[in-house]
Order: structure tokens, then C-alpha cells, then sequence
């Protein structure tokens, strides 16, 4: 691909360079944490978790947003998202978070 975005078969790219958000929400009701990824923007992804839909994160309302970080594949944040979890480790994850603030 040259610097104009276009690959070496002539296709356009530069349009659909995609970020992909490692991100961490916090429940003060439960206490609990919830680790996930997406495409869209943190906070979007966010009005999904806070709306009507069935799930973990449908059983309360109070989610926010506690930590984010970006990365420039899918493969390279479901990479991360899966680190985060197998942590099993409360204490870790707020060290992470608490390292951001």
C-alpha cells in the first residue's frame, strides 16, 4: 500500500482503517468488572451495554467506563481482551485501571 491509502491493486483503503478498543466497565452495584472489545466507539459500545438486551451486563445500569486502550487489528485486541480475562485476578485488573488514571 503507498502512502495514499491505495494497495497495489489499485484498491482505496485509507477509508476503512479501522482501531479496535480493549475496554474495561465497572458496576458499583455488583462489583463486578467487565472486560470486552469493539470496533465502534467506546462510547457507543457502551449505550449497547446500558440498553435492553439480555446478557451479563443487562442485569444493571450503572456500567461505566473504567478503562480503554486502542489497538490496530482485531486480532491484536481480542489478543489483549483475552489476557485481561484469564488474569481471573480482581487485583490485577485494578492495578491496570488504576495505572490509567
Amino acid at each position: 500500500m503507498n502512502p495514499d491509502g491505495v494497495t497495489k491493486a489499485g484498491i482505496f483503503t485509507g477509508l476503512f482503517n479501522f482501531m479496535y478498543t480493549v475496554y474495561i466497565l465497572y458496576s458499583a452495584i455488583l462489583g463486578r468488572y467487565y472486560v470486552g472489545f469493539t470496533s465502534q466507539s467506546v462510547h457507543d459500545r457502551l449505550q449497547k451495554h446500558l440498553g435492553s438486551h439480555s446478557g451479563f451486563t443487562s442485569k444493571v445500569k450503572d456500567w461505566k467506563i473504567v478503562f480503554s486502550e486502542s489497538h490496530q487489528t482485531k486480532q491484536e485486541a481480542t489478543q489483549r481482551e483475552r489476557e485481561i480475562k484469564s488474569w481471573k485476578s480482581r487485583r490485577k485488573i485494578e492495578e491496570l485501571v488504576s495505572s490509567t488514571e
